[in-house]
């Protein structure tokens, strides 16, 4: 991810947090107030992520604000654990201590989340990947976060990729023939590099997808007895890919099938943020 983009997510969070300034850090600590030092210390176990977004929240608050991190992106932090040093101008430091915390909240949250399913499948093959089901705005950020926490990213938006959905087939008619103009796209576009996914809902629509060979199946919302017998019929032919409604209790049962990716959204739409404080000495 680019610095520039990761600025333009942090500079839009800080407009809408002090459109013209903090009122209150400004009454009390004219002229921004004198230096002061703070940390971040993690208040419960969690894998770290957002450091870049929490230090661009005060370099654009106050040049003057400086940051040394004592840990890095994915890695693990016990309970109690101080992460990272800060100084500057107490008024910039109050003002851009909000938005610093909710980046490094709910990314960390975001990547611990993650993590756990990636430990809870261990030692099967699947990969944990996310889905497009991110917070407006924040895309970059999340998926970023769940590669943090051991995660993989599915396709980055609708122009990276081709994914057909059942809508898709619904409206086009079957399976073979979605596949069909896709695979007539991708020849137009000269793009070898493209993989073209299909989400097929029973066992007809898969046998009805592996004869038009695409490079993904998604198995969507079926039974495990349903996955198994998917598996067995594939017998490696291209990869399989599980979702819908899979969960940190469901998901081991799911790995243990055979499947090569398991996409769960609740990655990112369904996420707690982690306890991370920022204390500010005296």
């Amino acid at each position: 991810m680019k610095n520039n983009e990761i600025k333009q997510i942090v500079q839009l969070a800080l407009n809408e947090d002090a459109p013209s300034g903090d009122i209150t850090s400004e009454a009390i600590f004219p002229k921004g107030g004198k230096p002061h030092k703070g940390y971040f210390i993690a208040k419960e176990d969690l894998i770290l992520s957002g450091l870049k977004a929490a230090q661009l929240a005060f370099e654009l608050t106050d040049k003057k604000c400086q940051i040394k991190w004592l840990k890095k992106d994915g890695d693990f932090l016990k309970k109690g654990t101080v992460f990272g040093r800060l100084n500057g101008p107490i008024g910039a430091l109050l003002q851009a201590e909000r938005i610093a915390l909710n980046f490094l909240q709910h990314l960390s949250g975001v990547a611990t989340q993650t993590n756990q399913f990636v430990q809870t499948i261990k030692p099967y093959k699947a990969k944990i990947l996310d889905t497009r089901k991110t917070i407006p705005g924040l895309r970059l950020l999340e998926k970023q976060a769940v590669v943090h926490g051991g995660g993989c990213n599915h396709r980055l938006n609708l122009s990276t990729d081709y994914l057909i959905k059942d809508n898709h087939i619904a409206a086009c008619g079957s399976v073979a023939q979605t596949i069909q103009a896709i695979q007539r796209h991708k020849k137009l576009l000269k793009r070898k590099d493209l993989t073209i996914e299909v989400e097929v809902k029973n066992i007809q629509e898969l046998k009805e997808a592996l004869a038009e060979h695409p490079d993904i199946i998604l198995l969507d919302n079926m039974t495990l007895s349903q996955i198994r017998q998917a598996v067995k019929i594939n017998n490696g032919q291209t990869l399989l890919e599980v979702s819908g409604g899979v969960n940190i209790k469901t998901v081991r049962g799911y790995a243990a099938t055979g499947v090569d990716r398991i996409s769960i959204g609740r990655l990112t739409h369904s996420v707690n943020a982690v306890d991370i404080s920022l204390e500010i000495e005296n």
